[in-house]
C-alpha cells in the first residue's frame, strides 16, 4: 500500500471517527401544564442545520390488537418503516385509517394480518377497528432518525444527535387538534444535552 492511500485510509478513520464520537445524546421531559409527567408523548428533533442524516434502513415495527385494544396506544416510527398488525384476540379485528399520510384497510382477520404495512409519508396517522369503536391508535411518522416516546415518568432520551441546530418538536394525543405539536429551537456541541416541554392538554383530557 503507497503511502498517500494510507494517508487517505487514515483520514478517513479519524474523519468518522470524529463524527461518531461527537455525536450525543439528549434527556428530554414532558409535562402537563399542571407538572405532572406526560407518558406517550412524541419527540423527535428535525436537524435544519444540513446535518449528514444515518442512511435510513428497511425498518419494521408491530402494533398487536389484544383484549380489544391496540397495544401499544401510540407508536413513533422513521418515514419508510413497515408496520404489522397481529391480532392476538380470540375475536376478528378490522383495522383501517383514513388519516392522510397512510389510508388503508385490513378486512376482518385473526391471527397475523397480512403483508405489513409501509409507512411512506410523515404525518399523524390514527387508527380504528370497524367492529370495535372504541379502539383507537396513533401512529407519528417523522421524517427524521431522531425521536423517542417518554416512558411513564415523561422521559424519553434521543441517542446520536451531531452537533448542529434543530428543531425540537413535541405531540401528545390529548393536544387540542389546532396544535398539531409544540416545538423549540435546539443546538448541539457535541456535549449531551437536556431539554424539557410543558404541554397545555385539552379540557378535561385524560390518559388513555
Amino acid at each position: 500500500m503507497s503511502l498517500r492511500v494510507m494517508r487517505n485510509a487514515l483520514f478517513l478513520f479519524l474523519l468518522t471517527g470524529s463524527a461518531l464520537a461527537s455525536a450525543a445524546s439528549l434527556s428530554v421531559e414532558v409535562r402537563d401544564a399542571g407538572g405532572a409527567p406526560l407518558a406517550d408523548a412524541v419527540v423527535y428533533a428535525e436537524p435544519v442545520s444540513g446535518q449528514t442524516l444515518p442512511k435510513a434502513a428497511v425498518k419494521t415495527a408491530q402494533i398487536e390488537q389484544r383484549k380489544r385494544r391496540f397495544n401499544p396506544l401510540v407508536t413513533v416510527v422513521q418515514v419508510g418503516t413497515e408496520i404489522s398488525f397481529p391480532n392476538n384476540d380470540t375475536v376478528k379485528h378490522h383495522v383501517y385509517s383514513f388519516s392522510p399520510p397512510k389510508v388503508f384497510d385490513l378486512p376482518l382477520y385473526s391471527g397475523t394480518s397480512a403483508a405489513p404495512q409501509l409507512f411512506d409519508k410523515a404525518g399523524l396517522v390514527v387508527l380504528g377497528c370497524n367492529i370495535h369503536d372504541q379502539m383507537i391508535a396513533y401512529v407519528d411518522v417523522v421524517d427524521t432518525p431522531f425521536f423517542g416516546k417518554t416512558d411513564a415518568a415523561g422521559k424519553l432520551t434521543i441517542e446520536g444527535l451531531p452537533p448542529g441546530k434543530y428543531q425540537l418538536k413535541a405531540w401528545h394525543y390529548n393536544l387540542p387538534i389546532t396544535v398539531p405539536f409544540v416545538e423549540q429551537g435546539l443546538t448541539m456541541i457535541g456535549a449531551d444535552g437536556t431539554a424539557s416541554f410543558k404541554l397545555e392538554l385539552k379540557p378535561g383530557a385524560t390518559p388513555k
